[in-house]
């Protein structure tokens, strides 16, 4: 597996893993230690990039996470994340990162993920009641003890970046990123390219939309987290976007790949220090997204993708999760 750097010197297998969808958001789950077999073959195959939070569950998937890694501690990255009320404080599902929280959180992920370090810590979310400043020599002061290596952000704000970043260098913000939504590109991009900060985006495969197996007829579980997303729920939307299922297998037919793997190496492509991760919870669609890093799109290649003009229609997030993201 190729290798790249996040931020200064955090360095990461070229794609890493999400494991969200293995407890939460995804359903059906697979068996606990099928997922376990599947963190440890993703490790055996490269990856050294791992991805989970407290709220996944809560706490459910960073127990998945730590039991999983246990055997390969000091071979891989752990990226978790704070920054939500899970304990009733506030309210329910509240956000959260006043300095007590974010230190009482750490405690309890360092635990659950059975390790003595957190080597990259996000805030899940800007808390818009917690200064930044605070917020970051917070994590700078866990970083000082060893309990933390690097201070990542998640769907951060230009602004709340640089003011992050001034207290405490960030490592790599995390926000969503693919074919299909293409913001970050105006103003996120080149910040984190003139700070010197990794960018980790997640659903780069479009929440599963990407790898053309969704059409307009595809039915998602009741608890499906896809089923509260105006982009999934809005059949008039839904056929609109069918667009980049038509643009993706043409150019993977042409490569003998999949539209997955076009989508992953697009990202790739756009700049070296971004690490995609993809999430899943089978062993062959794992497999096809780690091929995706031998896929080097051709300049021709790239271009018919820019000429296609694609953009993404509909909100990402419902109403109430939507202000919950700072731009």
């Amino acid at each position: 597996m190729d290798k790249r750097t996040l931020g200064q010197n955090l360095e990461v297998s070229a794609l890493g893993l999400g494991c969200m969808g293995m407890s939460t958001a995804f359903p059906p789950f697979p068996e606990k230690q099928d997922m376990i077999s599947l963190i440890r073959a993703a490790a055996e195959r490269g990856v050294t990039l791992f991805d989970t939070a407290q709220v996944y569950g809560p706490f459910t998937n960073e127990d998945l996470v730590g039991a999983a890694l246990e055997p390969a501690r000091d071979q891989v990255v752990i990226a978790t994340k704070f920054g939500f009320d899970l304990e009733g404080a506030i309210g329910p599902g509240a956000l959260d990162s006043r300095p007590q929280t974010i230190r009482k959180s750490v405690d309890g992920s360092l635990k659950r993920l059975r390790t003595d370090r957190i080597d990259l810590l996000y805030q899940h979310r800007v808390d818009p009641n917690v200064p930044i400043e605070d917020v970051a020599g917070t994590v700078k002061e866990l970083i000082e003890q060893g309990k933390v290596r690097h201070f990542g952000m998640s769907e951060a704000g230009v602004q709340s970046i640089r003011r992050a970043h001034a207290v405490q260098p960030v490592t790599a913000l995390q926000s969503e990123y693919s074919l299909w939504w293409r913001e970050p590109e105006e103003a996120i991009l080149p910040t984190l390219e003139e700070l010197g900060i990794g960018f980790v985006p997640f659903s780069p495969l479009g929440k599963g939309f990407l790898t053309g197996t969704i059409d307009a007829t595809t039915e998602f579980s009741s608890d499906d987290f896809r089923n509260t997303v105006p982009r999934f729920t809005d059949p008039e939307v839904r056929a609109a976007n069918l667009a980049f299922v038509e643009l993706l297998p043409r150019i993977a037919d042409q490569r003998g790949a999949t539209p997955a793997q076009i989508a992953l190496a697009w990202l790739l492509a756009r700049k070296s220090w971004i690490v995609p991760i993809p999430g899943t919870t089978k062993l062959h669609r794992l497999e096809e997204n780690l091929a995706a890093v031998e896929v080097e799109l051709t300049p021709d290649e790239l271009r018919e993708i820019e000429a296609a003009q694609l953009e993404g229609q509909g909100a990402r997030y419902s109403e109430a999760a939507q202000r919950m993201i700072d731009r």
